[in-house]
């Protein structure tokens, strides 16, 4: 994706009969999309889309986009992703990253043991994301985002410091 869009979510499906479309939340913060007039959709090239309507719907944010008036019109989106400039993103707090900023750092333990690099982030509906590693050695292993896990996110070095508990590698 360009690298100047951030991603809010991905559409999964249609919703009802005139157009709107469900979208898989992707991003911690979704306040401001409400007050968004604009979205683009998809990765490569992304493409504008005037909003016309934007609601929260049993987890999935449901859109009305300018254009898209049937059915058919929304399931032809099914698997766009949804993204903004990233310059229209709200500023992160303190300890608060982007995914993409978090993709490629170098996983290290507290023990200076290289595990991997981080490969994704899984956003799960209970009380933590999950960082995704995969290196040579243990293969893929998950490592829960909570302080007494991951000790430091230096993105100047590009490393992530973690400190392993009984469990993890196992």
């Amino acid at each position: 994706m360009a690298d100047d869009f951030l991603t809010l979510g991905r559409i999964v499906a249609p919703h009802g009969i005139r157009g709107e479309v469900k979208v898989r939340i992707l991003t911690d913060d979704i306040e401001f999309v409400f007050d968004l007039e604009e979205v683009y959709l998809g990765q490569q090239t992304p493409q504008p889309y005037a909003v016309k309507g934007v609601r929260l719907h049993k987890g999935m944010l449901l859109l009305m986009l300018e254009g898209v008036s049937t059915r058919n019109d929304a399931e032809a989106l099914r698997g766009e992703y949804v993204v903004i400039p990233r310059e229209w993103a709200p500023p992160l707090g303190e300890d608060e990253y982007y995914v993409h900023q978090l993709i490629g750092l170098r996983a290290m333990t507290t023990e200076g043991e290289e595990l991997g690099r981080v490969a994704d982030v899984m956003f799960t509906n209970g009380a933590n994301d999950v960082y995704v590693i995969r290196g040579e050695r243990y293969g893929e292993v998950l490592i829960p985002a909570i302080r007494q896990v991951v000790k430091e996110i230096d993105l100047e070095k590009g490393e992530m410091l973690i400190e392993l508990m009984d469990g993890l590698l196992e």
